[in-house]
């Protein structure tokens, strides 16, 4: 058992340590050093340029301005699946697309019946649609022969859907109010963005100064600042000069996968993961916000994704990826509550209120924990797969 846990693959690393930082951030703010944790957070940082400038406190440039490459990550994976990969062609991609929007429609309902009396919560309700990719596939990991090749590539194309409407999400139902002069930059850096794409220009310099630009005008506009790396990483070319020569999207993602699982990650579960227990009754855990986010990721993601996956294969639609049982698919589809990272940051951007940020980190954190120990649990009962065997339901 030593040999696996120091041998483990970076998915199921990246996944361990976003759970620690998160453990630690915790343990922190109940803790003698929850003052120096709150103070750290709340350490102002400013960049300025002349009379312009940027101040934030270092939570805020956490959340804005790391989780911006995160979201380069995410719009690169996005891209080079759609071009190449698991949902470049309608009949691979039928069966994670279904899935994914059942995955976010049934927890969004799930909020929504637990909070119809407190309409003031309501603006939470994506809050759990989302699944948190590296935390899931880590514990997919973890379980080492037991998971078929083929439901690791279904949850992975799934959580590229799945973070493709999280995108959309953010981008219609989470912004302030807009500036048309922060608007006209972005649009300009955006033009320019696809100018170098059209010539093709592959070193990727260029593309991350235009980036830097659009990401202050992003942030200056009122349309939340991370959607400027998913831009970024859409104008990226996808071929190098020859077809031997890895592409520039490639190279990308090779170098940021890591700094994002095992830096960006961890941070923003360190900085936002920290909630305060003491005076935490049964009322806190019961009520409406606590439980519609909470079950919204534990019950509405296992029933939204397994019932849209049964009824896209019962009916044609789409057919279970190669070795996978029924049994296989509500394991994984289990695994799909761990909401996390993504649903702590739409949290973020749902209520800037601090009195609602305790429910929602309780709701988030019970519901992950909750999925990624039953869908443990059941996947770790599944028998191993040998190669060549049919699987067995």
């Amino acid at each position: 058992m030593s040999r696996r846990i120091f041998s483990l693959d970076p998915d199921a690393a990246g996944g361990l340590l976003l759970l620690l930082a998160a453990a630690l951030a915790i343990f922190l703010d109940n803790s003698a050093f929850a003052p120096l944790y709150d103070a750290l957070l709340a350490t102002p940082f400013s960049v300025r340029l002349g009379e312009a400038g940027l101040d934030k406190p270092l939570l805020l440039w956490i959340n804005d301005g790391l989780m911006a490459l995160f979201f380069v990550l995410v719009g690169l994976e996005i891209k080079r699946e759609i071009l190449v990969g698991r949902l470049s062609s309608p009949r691979r991609a039928a069966l994670p697309v279904i899935a994914a929007v059942g995955g976010m429609g049934a927890p969004a309902l799930v909020f929504v019946l637990f909070n119809l009396g407190s309409p003031e919560n309501l603006g939470g309700w994506a809050i759990p649609t989302a699944t948190d990719i590296a935390f899931a596939i880590g514990v997919l990991a973890l379980l080492g022969p037991r998971v078929p090749p083929g439901l690791k590539i279904f949850l992975m194309a799934l959580a590229v859907i799945d973070d493709l409407g999280a995108i959309v999400i953010i981008a219609l139902f989470y912004t302030a109010g807009l500036s048309t002069v922060a608007l006209s930059v972005a649009a300009a850096c955006i033009v320019l963005l696809a100018a170098l794409n059209r010539l093709h220009v592959t070193r990727l310099t260029p593309y991350a100064l235009v980036g830097a630009v659009l990401w202050v005008a992003v942030l200056k506009s009122g349309v939340h600042a991370t959607l400027a790396g998913v831009v970024v990483a859409l104008a990226i070319p996808a071929r190098g000069h020859a077809p031997e020569d890895p592409s520039p999207l490639e190279r990308l993602e090779h170098r940021l996968h890591g700094w994002v699982n095992f830096f960006i990650m961890p941070v923003f579960a360190f900085a936002n993961a920290g909630v305060p227990l003491a005076g935490v009754g049964l009322a806190d855990l019961l009520s409406p916000l606590t439980l519609g986010i909470g079950l919204g990721l534990f019950l509405g993601k296992q029933a939204g994704v397994m019932g849209a996956s049964w009824l896209a294969v019962r009916t044609g639609l789409a057919g279970l990826p190669e070795g996978v049982t029924w049994r296989a698919m509500y394991g994984v589809s289990l695994i799909t509550g761990i909401g996390f990272t993504m649903s702590l940051f739409i949290g973020m951007l749902a209520f800037a209120d601090p009195a609602h940020a305790g429910a929602v980190r309780m709701g988030v954190l019970g519901g992950s924990f909750a999925s990624a120990a039953l869908g443990f649990a059941w996947l770790r009962l599944l028998p191993v797969r040998r190669t060549g065997a049919a699987p067995a339901e």
